[in-house]
């Protein structure tokens, strides 16, 4: 018997739960799907959410051929057979074959590599999934020639419109009797996880007798988990959890609590690279300009597992972590590039003032390209004022200052130069 997630698997996009942003109406892909042409594209996001079915879906409504590797389990002469038989699939004005790879993050430089002039020529439509950022995990010619699609973990009524539908659509469930008195702890336990909730409602369905009616509540639910470790893997909600626990100690400034989920990330068999990354985006987002030199102790550490790699990598996780617990917190980058994103997003291109541009031919020139362009090396402590930004955004102040002694002695340097000498 198939499992209960297979069996749900749904097959059109109506029947699609989640991802609205990206299915929803008005979404990049229901629009792609409309136009009947799909371009390749690489769906980044947790466990459970979707990403081989949206394929598989994709496949389906646009009648194409359809094939699936693992990067767990195939190599280069894999990818290559599969790109042979593509190209004798492949009809002029029809949509490319669609090659789904899951776990496209595990593929070797080799493999990716094999993939390229395919995807360039429009042989195969690639579609990837990943649990990994690809920025760190797919070659930079790859993803140039491929968009890339987040995937969100499944909300509260999402998860909950699943589990609706599994109780009166699935053929085995349907006719049983099944009461759910609560679900918090099928909510809690799925972790956003579309398949580990249809797993545990399995495992709750199975484990009862064939005839006997089925009563779901909470501690039934905990009960059932706690002998059943298989409920757990560190690529669901325990995952996400400490992880999410491990920064937000560190933002928190709490070393102690920092250095225990350490250990739990470690203890659960965690990549000491996703670790380390986590570290790096703490540094730039959550300590930043108050002390700068917390990013180059990340990005250090990270340099070190990957050269000694378990178990004397913990030893540079646990300094990275203890030095970022323990710094003085800013998050004013972090804000002012997503204040200065806003405001690009609201006013377009606007122009380049003239006298930032550059002037390489005589035509530019005469066009006044660079003119009246003030060079601060020139002047006093390398400075002198003049305007940067488009005229329509003079004004604008997209960094904002911390309360911290670095940027306090920023901002008052800036003031000083912008403010006194203008």
């Amino acid at each position: 018997m198939k499992p209960l997630a297979e069996r749900l698997r749904p097959t059109t996009l109506d029947n699609y739960i989640g991802q609205q942003h990206l299915v929803g109406e008005g979404g990049v892909i229901r629009q792609m799907l409309a136009s009947g042409h799909v371009s390749s594209f690489i769906l980044w996001g947790p466990p459970g959410v979707g990403k081989t079915t949206l394929a598989q879906i994709i496949a389906h409504q646009l009648e194409t051929p359809f094939y699936t590797l693992s990067a767990v389990n195939c190599g280069v002469k894999d990818v290559r057979d599969v790109i042979e038989r593509a190209k004798a699939n492949t009809f002029f004005g029809s949509q490319s074959p669609i090659l789904f790879i899951d776990e496209i993050h595990r593929f070797s430089k080799s493999q990716q590599d094999s993939l390229l002039a395919a995807v360039e020529t429009g042989t195969i439509t690639l579609i990837g999934a990943t649990t990994e950022n690809p920025s760190f995990e797919v070659i930079r010619p790859l993803l140039s020639r491929c968009a890339v699609y987040v995937l969100k973990s499944l909300d509260r009524d999402d998860l909950l419109m699943l589990l609706d539908r599994a109780l009166h659509e699935d053929v085995i469930l349907r006719d049983r009797q099944i009461e759910v008195r609560e679900h918090e702890a099928l909510l809690r336990y799925s972790g956003g996880d579309a398949r580990k909730l249809l797993g545990i409602l399995d495992l709750m369905v199975t484990a009862a007798p064939a005839d006997a009616p089925i009563i779901i509540d909470n501690e039934r639910v905990t009960h059932q988990l706690q002998v059943t470790p298989m409920a757990y893997d560190k690529g669901g909600e325990m995952h996400y959890d400490i992880i999410s626990a491990f920064i937000k100690s560190i933002r928190g400034s709490d070393p102690q609590a920092a250095l225990y989920w350490l250990a739990r990330l470690i203890e659960g068999g965690e990549d000491p690279k996703f670790i380390a990354r986590r570290l790096i985006i703490s540094a730039s987002e959550d300590i930043g300009l108050a002390n700068p030199n917390a990013l180059l102790i990340a990005n250090a550490a990270f340099d070190a597992v990957q050269k000694i790699g378990w178990p004397e990598g913990r030893i540079p996780l646990a300094e990275a972590t203890v030095y970022l617990a323990t710094s003085e917190k800013s998050n004013s980058a972090y804000m002012g590039i997503n204040t200065a994103l806003e405001y690009v997003r609201a006013t377009g291109n606007l122009d380049v003032p003239l006298h930032l541009r550059n002037a390489p031919t005589q035509l530019m020139e005469q066009l006044g390209y660079h003119d009246g362009y003030i060079y601060p090396h020139d002047y006093p402590h390398h400075f002198a004022p003049q305007q940067y930004l488009p005229t329509e955004a003079q004004g604008q102040q997209f960094w904002k200052p911390a309360d911290n002694a670095a940027e306090t002695r920023t901002a008052q340097r800036l003031y000083e130069w912008w403010t006194e000498k203008q």
